[in-house]
């Protein structure tokens, strides 16, 4: 038996307990987690914004240790250092065939199986197919990304999602260019991963937005040339600063109809908006007719971060290593398992960017 956080109904407090991880079956993968970052969308799956079985152990964002190994792997063996992959493509369906693996129409066929039991053998479901939030979890061979042993595990987490995602939805989705303006909407964990990758870019200006004040500083240090509060007039400051224009990307990684607007009215005739924020289906962005054709803005739903990580992953490490992204700054809060509720009030009130727990 392992220690884990686990939601026993959506709208409930996790509860740490214990539950028993089998050894893997064929093709699956034991993996001792090291640390795991806390999502937004671990927080939507808890509160039922997001669909999850249940009981289930939450958690997607994480990197560990193979313990074991199943019949038939052959991706990774036990001591290997992993990244937990929550969207793994199948390479098999239309969409990875045709070059779209973070579009996989199996990526979340994972998350509706049973990974383990409570002790009284009632099943738990792995939250989006990972269940990273517990000591030990199993995961099917896809979903493990291996990464190389001299990466910090308590850093390489974070790559798993939030870095992934940001970053991807500026390499890939948008493919800024060097020169172009970029204004992020919302700048927690994935909203400072597409300030780093902008940076990276070689976009300017780098027009950060949030609700909260004391954002202003951490945005600056992961690469925002310019802060602004979102109850200020957001989208006459930021034409101001693109010579009456306004943005040429505008990312919004918030989720919610009032910061898609503000993303869509901050970018310039012609531009790009890149909703990469995860709502809910009950909020409804409202355009009319006529503003659709008047701007000819592109508006882009940006699933993450468009990326295949077996090959993003790798790149993303080689910016690591050469010291252009990083991913260690992200992280300003470190929880036990025990704290994860505690990273979920901070989510609520907007405080810091990533949370990690740490195991």
């Amino acid at each position: 038996m392992v220690r884990a956080a686990v939601l026993r109904a959506q709208g409930e407090p996790l509860v740490v307990t214990d539950i028993v991880v089998p050894e893997p079956g064929p093709g699956q993968v034991r993996v001792r987690v090291v640390a795991a970052g806390v999502c937004h969308s671990d927080l939507s799956l808890a509160n039922g914004t997001l669909r999850q079985p249940v009981p289930a152990v939450l958690g997607h964002e994480g990197a560990g240790v193979v313990v074991s190994v199943g019949a038939g792997v052959t991706r990774v063996a036990a001591g290997d250092h992993v990244l937990l992959n929550w969207a793994p493509p199948c390479r098999k369906c239309w969409f990875c065939l045709e070059g779209e693996p973070y579009l996989c129409a199996r990526a979340a066929d994972a998350a509706e199986v049973p990974h383990a039991t409570l002790p009284d053998g009632t099943p738990l479901y792995p939250g989006l197919g990972t269940g990273a939030f517990a000591e030990e979890t199993i995961v099917f061979e896809r979903a493990a990304v291996k990464i190389p042993s001299d990466v910090p595990l308590e850093q390489a987490a974070v790559l798993g999602c939030a870095v992934l995602t940001g970053a991807g939805a500026v390499f890939n989705t948008a493919q800024v260019k060097p020169g172009q303006s970029v204004v992020v909407v919302g700048v927690g964990g994935v909203g400072l991963s597409v300030l780093q990758a902008a940076r990276i870019a070689g976009a300017a200006p780098i027009i950060a937005v949030d609700v909260h004040p004391e954002k202003e500083a951490l945005a600056r240090a992961h690469g925002a040339t310019h802060f602004l509060l979102s109850d200020s007039p957001v989208a006459k400051t930021i034409r101001g600063l693109t010579d009456g224009r306004g943005a040429d990307i505008a990312f919004e990684c918030v989720g919610i109809p009032e910061s898609i607007r503000t993303a869509w009215a901050s970018s310039r005739r012609g531009g790009h908006v890149v909703v990469v924020g995860v709502g809910s289906a009950k909020a409804v962005v409202e355009f009319s007719a006529l503003e659709l054709y008047f701007f000819g803005r592109t508006l882009t739903g940006c699933l993450f971060g468009s990326t295949d990580p077996d090959i993003d992953i790798p790149r993303l490490l080689d910016l690591v290593a050469d010291g252009s992204l990083d991913i260690a700054g992200l992280v300003t809060a470190e929880v036990s398992l025990d704290g994860i509720e505690n990273a979920f009030a901070d989510m609520r009130a907007g405080r810091g960017g990533r949370t990690l727990v740490r195991f």
